[in-house]
């Protein structure tokens, strides 16, 4: 049993590295230099493949928030998983009537703390292969290692991939994911 723990943590740790994560590295986002001297937002709206998630972050009214001290781990999709969401259902989110709902997906990508690509891996490693993580939206997210990579798995059973891991900031830290995690 000992050694399937430490063939998970292994695994896992393997899977973020290959995924591009490290504290130590300066880390570019979309083109852009991430900072960690600079929070969640500050450093967001420099990659030009989150400008849909800083829109959505606007929109919602959660700008202060991620501003905050903290600390968060935001699992960020990219536009072009936004842009796999049937059409029309990111117009419609961002429509002021609909700021609830819109509130409800981007806070489902927030999980209080910094969990870093260490902390992850242990969290798995503690979970016997799986990590179940709770969102600031209250709903469930479970990480695993699969095939050397890092899957995020929400409620509904969709599966997004961490494609950049440890984009530290000044509040917390960003994994870059190539799907938009959907709650129940």
């Amino acid at each position: 049993m000992k050694f399937h723990a430490n063939r998970n943590l292994v695994a896992l740790g393997l899977a973020l590295a290959l995924a591009g994560g490290s504290a130590m590295a300066q880390v570019t986002v979309g083109g852009a230099p991430m900072f960690p001297t600079k929070d969640i937002i500050d450093n967001a709206v420099n990659s030009k493949d989150h400008t849909t998630l800083v829109a959505a972050v606007k929109a919602a009214g959660l700008v202060d928030t991620l501003k905050s001290a903290g600390p968060f781990t935001v699992f960020a999709p990219t536009n072009a998983a936004f842009g796999m969401l049937p059409a029309g259902t990111v117009d419609n989110l961002l429509k002021p009537e609909n700021k609830a709902a819109l509130t409800g997906v981007l806070t489902y990508h927030v999980v209080p703390g910094k969990l870093d690509a260490a902390a992850l891996s242990k969290a798995v490693t503690e979970g016997k292969g799986s990590a179940m993580l709770k969102t600031v939206a209250g709903g469930t997210l479970t990480v695993k290692a699969q095939g050397g990579k890092v899957m995020v798995t929400d409620e509904k059973g969709g599966v997004a991939q961490v494609t950049i891991a440890d984009v530290i900031q000044s509040n917390g830290v960003i994994h870059v994911i190539d799907k938009v995690l959907l709650p129940r």
